[in-house]
């Protein structure tokens, strides 16, 4: 049958500041996720928080895309605010942009991304006789913090050796937007291996281009992953916050196992981020549910995984693939790289470049600035103003 994975996931209030959402915004939203199982709008559903963000990952046979479970997502992001509000929080219905939204959340502030595929897990199905996921979630980083990882994850051997394998060797496709084009979805098809050089060309500016999709080309048709690549304050005019992406990525098979897909967040990249949305910071990866209260507000992202039924229902349980003492050194690894980029506070690259400052105040403090400025007379007859009268000789 036809089955769509999709998650929407929103910062909607935290407590004590940019942390996590409380116990009881969750619990609402665990309870909407359970009536829309029950009635039939969705097959299954798993409520999680990345640090101040709430994401619902659900199953279901509608398509990408569908008004109603948009719909049922956003009144659950809005009871949840009700509960924030009602309790004082930082940040109530920050990610909700717009007052209604119309048909589906895309561009309304939520973070949004969906896999649709044929799900026919049988013995005889030879590319996919079992449907395995990643639901990657981040949080205090820009839309393109994924852009490194997974190109190494679909494109280089060195992170995915089962590249050299028959159902992968001729590569992936990678559909790339441009998220400054605020009029529509500006997107480009480069191939790997071939446009290799080409996509890294685009990739290296997290801020402006991202992945938005991964389809193979071994298996045509066949998406490997989707991704939110959007820019809230492209949308909303505005700074609201970090556009904290989130990402689906299909496993095993024709794609790529999870350790070729996660090897790359060892790196602990730098990522656009951090306090205010402003700084270079690592991106560090964390257990499901980690709250943001180190010293700062350090970009984070989760992963877990899901197995499928024949019904589409999750598996009894999920697997939490940065819950491992592997990677306590990676966290160490991004902290002491954090420690070395805030030592430099707010010089050079430690901070965004000032056309990427999301946060509008630090471009107005700015824009007055240089209002005062005046090109300085010069003194010594050899400036501007000096070749303004100076005189032909003989």
């Amino acid at each position: 049958m036809k089955t769509t994975i999709s998650i929407l996931k929103a910062d909607v209030g935290s407590i004590g500041g940019h942390t996590r959402p409380s116990a009881r915004m969750i619990a609402s939203v665990e309870n909407d996720a359970q009536q829309a199982v029950s009635q039939g709008l969705l097959l299954d559903a798993y409520v999680s928080h990345t640090g101040d963000d709430i994401a619902i990952i659900m199953s279901h046979t509608h398509g990408p895309n569908y008004e109603e479970i948009h719909q049922f997502a956003w009144d659950s992001f809005i009871r949840a605010t009700n509960i924030a509000r009602d309790y004082g929080l930082y940040g109530a219905g920050q990610d909700l942009l717009v007052d209604a939204p119309s048909g589906n959340l895309r561009g309304a502030g939520p973070a949004v991304a969906e896999v649709e595929f044929d799900h026919d897990p049988v013995k005889t199905n030879r590319g996919r006789p079992a449907e395995s996921f990643m639901v990657l979630a981040a949080d205090k980083c820009g839309p393109g913090a994924y852009n490194l990882p997974l190109f190494l994850g679909f494109a280089d051997p060195m992170y995915c050796a089962g590249l050299m394998l028959p159902n992968m060797i001729k590569g992936f496709t990678f559909h790339v937007i441009d998220m400054d084009n605020t009029s529509g979805d500006s997107m480009l098809e480069l191939n790997a291996p071939d446009d290799y050089y080409h996509i890294t060309a685009l990739l290296r500016d997290n801020e402006r281009f991202g992945i938005d999709s991964i389809t193979s080309r071994t298996h045509e048709g066949q998406m490997a992953a989707a991704i939110s690549a959007q820019r809230l304050h492209n949308v909303a005019g505005t700074y609201t916050g970090k556009d904290d992406p989130v990402a689906i990525v299909r496993n095993q098979g024709i794609f790529p196992a999870p350790e070729e897909l996660l090897s790359p967040f060892a790196k602990a990249h730098y990522v656009g981020g951090d306090a205010r949305g402003s700084h270079v910071m690592p991106l560090m990866p964390v257990p499901i549910n980690t709250a943001v209260t180190g010293m700062y507000c350090l970009p984070i992202v989760s992963c877990i995984g899901f197995s499928l039924s024949t019904e589409g229902k999750f598996s009894d349980s999920m697997v939490d693939f940065f819950d491992n003492p592997a990677w306590d050194e990676v966290r160490r690894k991004a902290q002491e790289k954090a420690f070395a980029m805030r030592d430099q506070g707010w010089s050079g690259a430690a901070m965004l470049p000032y056309t990427e400052l999301e946060y509008s105040g630090f471009r107005t403090t700015v824009t007055n600035l240089m209002e005062r400025f005046a090109v300085r007379e010069s003194t010594n007859g050899t400036g501007p103003a000096a070749e303004k009268t100076a005189q032909p000789s003989g």
